[in-house]
């Protein structure tokens, strides 16, 4: 039986493991409509085990979209930046799903398990705007767009150990297919597991090696305990938050947005001119061609107060404002306060900023992320 998302009593939207979270004394919270674990023994410990050893992850809530058929390649460049002419079978690239106007509606992944047959993996709060992208440039194409995301629960294990974790439980539930030791940074993989067929991806969010499962949800819990068994720490939100922050990478909602382009967040790299048309081109050319006002960069912060989202962001001693932070926390790899801030295009790595922290006049330089010595592909 597919697994299909359900509703509790307050209206959210559950996963395929909610009970086990319950049962284990997981934080719930309200995450994009979703019922999401936010942590289990604690966030820094969470971060920490991932770090240094192995953590699970129930991102479930995250969508998955099919595009299948002959123009079905043609339908995700239409409706994406970058370039999927560029893939092979088995392989995933970064890319966004802009407006017409050039704004940021969504930053996810493309996989291709086949010339005619994609998975695009966006973040929950607009999975129905990327699915009404691909639907409406999938238009007179030969091509089908199907939101999948109740279908599946998606289990993110990551880690220095995670492969080998992974691949590890993967064998005890039987599994058929190329093991995650196997499979290519950015790659993607089909598992058989018990007679269901399981997406292993060699993606993540945390800046350490990993895969990404994406399962029939009657495979989800077998999965999450063996994983446990294994010694895989079972991680929540705001783990995954603080990681990700570490590495520099963008969330939707606070870095990115329909009122931010490509260009602001150093993302240009994953628009690709040299095609043909897609969704929102004609204004990124024009934002590229006249630049950005603002980037996205980093800030280190002086002292151990969090510099959280929303702070201004000032040329030191004085009134002037640069810039505004859209993520802030206390590191816990570095134990200092680190930021990611929109700031004036006249600043850069390097230059001396202050923040007002609670109250505090604060120090803080400029610097490029990631913030850690990480790298996912090793």
């Amino acid at each position: 039986m597919a697994y299909r998302g359900a509703a509790v009593d307050d209206g959210l939207r559950t996963t395929a493991l909610t009970a086990h979270h319950r049962a284990a004394g997981a934080k719930l919270a309200a995450f994009a409509g979703w019922s999401m674990p936010i942590s289990f023994s604690g966030t820094l410990a969470e971060h920490r085990a991932v770090r240094d050893d192995v953590g699970v992850f129930d991102v479930s809530h995250l969508g998955t979209v099919w595009i299948e058929g002959p123009d079905a390649a043609e339908v995700v460049g239409r409706a994406f930046t970058n370039d999927p002419a560029r893939l092979t079978d088995g392989s995933s690239q970064y890319t966004l799903c802009c407006d017409e106007q050039g704004g940021v509606v969504d930053d996810l992944i493309v996989y291709r398990l086949a010339a005619e047959r994609f998975v695009a993996v966006p973040n929950a709060a607009n999975t129905a705007d990327v699915v009404a992208a691909l639907t409406t440039a999938a238009q007179g194409r030969a091509a089908r767009v199907a939101d999948a995301s109740t279908d599946l629960a998606v289990l993110a294990v990551q880690g220095p150990r995670s492969l080998e974790v992974a691949d590890q439980v993967l064998a005890m539930l039987g599994a058929a297919g190329t093991p995650a030791t196997d499979t290519e940074p950015l790659g993607v993989a089909t598992v058989e597991v018990r007679g269901a067929a399981l997406l292993l991806c060699r993606t993540g969010y945390t800046g350490e090696r990993g895969v990404e499962l994406l399962v029939p949800g009657e495979v989800a819990a077998p999965l999450w305990e063996g994983l446990g068994a294994a010694g895989a720490v079972a991680c929540g939100l705001g783990a995954r938050d603080t990681l990700r922050l570490e590495m520099g990478y963008p969330l939707h909602g606070n870095e990115l947005s329909t009122s931010r382009t490509p260009y602001e967040a150093r993302l240009g790299w994953a628009v690709r001119f040299d095609r043909g048309a897609f969704r929102g081109r004609e204004a990124l050319v024009a934002a590229k061609e006249r630049g950005p006002t603002q980037r996205l960069w980093g800030l280190v912060a002086d002292g151990r107060r969090p510099a959280r989202a929303g702070l201004a962001v000032r040329r030191p001693g004085t009134d002037q404002v640069v810039g505004t932070t859209t993520s802030g926390s206390l590191s816990p790899t570095l134990g200092v306060p680190i930021a990611l801030a929109y700031l004036d295009a006249d600043l850069g790595p390097g230059a001396q900023v202050e923040l007002d922290v609670r109250g505090h006049p604060t120090d803080a330089e400029v610097v490029r992320p990631p913030f850690v010595t990480s790298d996912p592909r090793t």
